[in-house]
């Protein structure tokens, strides 16, 4: 999942020790969340877009685990042994408020 730098950390924030390995690109002011293959399929978040394979594949470029800051692509959380992967449930209402924080709308005001 590739989200907006802004609204990927206010995601993180929001995830704590929920959240999974991330990749930070900050020439491209944006962070990439690890998540299960085809969880995310039928998204649809503002800042947010679903990576995966077949004719519009992404390549997303991985650090080594060891470069934990920048210049350049570096993990902001880092891989775990027991932790890599952000739960997509989790993951989803934190973008989903992130979001929301993004666009001036606090969660709940929305109808």
């Amino acid at each position: 999942m590739r989200v907006r730098s802004a609204a990927g950390n206010r995601a993180l924030e929001l995830l704590g020790e929920a959240a999974g390995a991330v990749i930070a690109d900050p020439d491209c002011a944006r962070l990439y969340f690890l998540i299960p293959p085809g969880t995310a399929a039928g998204w649809n978040l503002r800042y947010a877009d679903v990576l995966g394979d077949g004719p519009q594949a992404v390549f997303v470029g991985v650090p080594p685990v060891s470069r934990g800051e920048g210049p350049g692509v570096h993990w902001c959380v880092p891989p775990q042994r027991d932790q890599y992967l952000t739960d997509p449930v989790f993951l989803y209402e934190a973008l989903r408020a992130a979001t929301l924080a993004e666009l001036g709308v606090q969660p709940g005001d929305e109808r």
